[in-house]
């Protein structure tokens, strides 16, 4: 399983919090890349929702990640 950042914005505005089925589902529906599809199949089925990608990707890049100051220019 490997993730980009553009295959994990497919499932950005997926509906949240989602299980590991809903989250196929919706990959599927909105026609996101077969890639995507075969990375939420190899996740583990749990009993909780995912409540974000963040939960799927851990490396996935928040808004914090692109914080910069800008009275500095």
């Amino acid at each position: 399983m490997y993730w980009t950042l553009e295959l994990a914005n497919y499932l950005v505005d997926a509906p949240w919090p989602a299980t590991k089925d809903e989250l196929i589902d919706y990959a599927i529906r909105t026609g996101a890349p077969l890639e995507v599809v075969e990375n939420l199949q190899d996740l583990e089925q749990e009993e909780d929702p995912y409540e974000s990608i963040e939960e799927i990707w851990a490396d996935y890049p928040t808004t914090d990640d692109y914080f910069f100051n800008e009275d500095e220019f």
